[in-house]
């Protein structure tokens, strides 16, 4: 074989070794996970809680009877159906006419990894104190976690007591949230306000 020939078959095997290794990088791109963290489809539907999920947990969080908490989460159920997800925590709040809240928690779904959540906002009351409660909050509609880190208007006059058991609704862009309050202080006040959920802490509620 002579040197023409030699070069030209050496310029064929160089040019399919490059081409194999650009495939192969290629085929490992396509494994990585995609930045930024998990991603879910916009079609995906989130499977449900049947509703004895829903009292079991509640109840063991909230620190109340199984019949205290199946009776406000009958009515929620009544109304809303199956939730997709739920957040179980705590907040702190304050009012002087207009309040603040603070909260932070985690948020439960089910096939879906947990995930963290603070929440903060405004609020009309009507009391002068400073209270802690806990919070359980159904999830209405919520496809994804991420769905959840938006700022939820609350509904004017959704709020309501069963069991001694506040309850009030918030709704943006077609997912509703429960919060179930369990604690001293509560006022039928809270519903007027939004809460911003984030997946950091943010001290101004604005």
């Amino acid at each position: 074989m002579d040197r023409r020939k030699l070069i030209i078959t050496g310029a064929s095997l160089a040019g399919l070794t490059a081409a194999g290794a650009t495939a192969d990088a290629q085929d490992a791109a396509n494994t990585l996970p995609p930045p930024g963290g998990p991603k879910y489809s916009n079609t995906e539907k989130a499977p449900s809680f049947e509703k004895d999920e829903i009292v079991h947990a509640a109840s063991d969080f909230l620190g109340v009877t199984a019949e205290a908490a199946g009776s406000a989460i009958e009515r929620i159920f009544s109304e809303n159906g199956r939730p997709t997800g739920y957040i179980a925590g705590e907040e702190t709040a304050g009012a002087v006419t207009v309040g603040l809240r603070y909260g932070k928690g985690l948020l439960y779904m089910k096939n879906k990894p947990t995930q963290r959540v603070f929440w903060q906002g405004p609020s009309i009351g009507f009391d002068l104190r400073i209270n802690a409660s806990r919070v359980f909050t159904l999830c209405y509609n919520l496809q994804y976690p991420d769905a959840i880190y938006q700022r939820f208007p609350g509904v004017e006059g959704s709020a309501y007591f069963i069991g001694g058991l506040g309850v009030n609704y918030q709704r943006a862009n077609e997912i509703t949230l429960a919060p179930i309050r369990a604690g001293v202080g509560m006022g039928a006040g809270a519903n007027v306000g939004y809460l911003s959920y984030s997946r950091k802490r943010h001290w101004l509620p604005f």
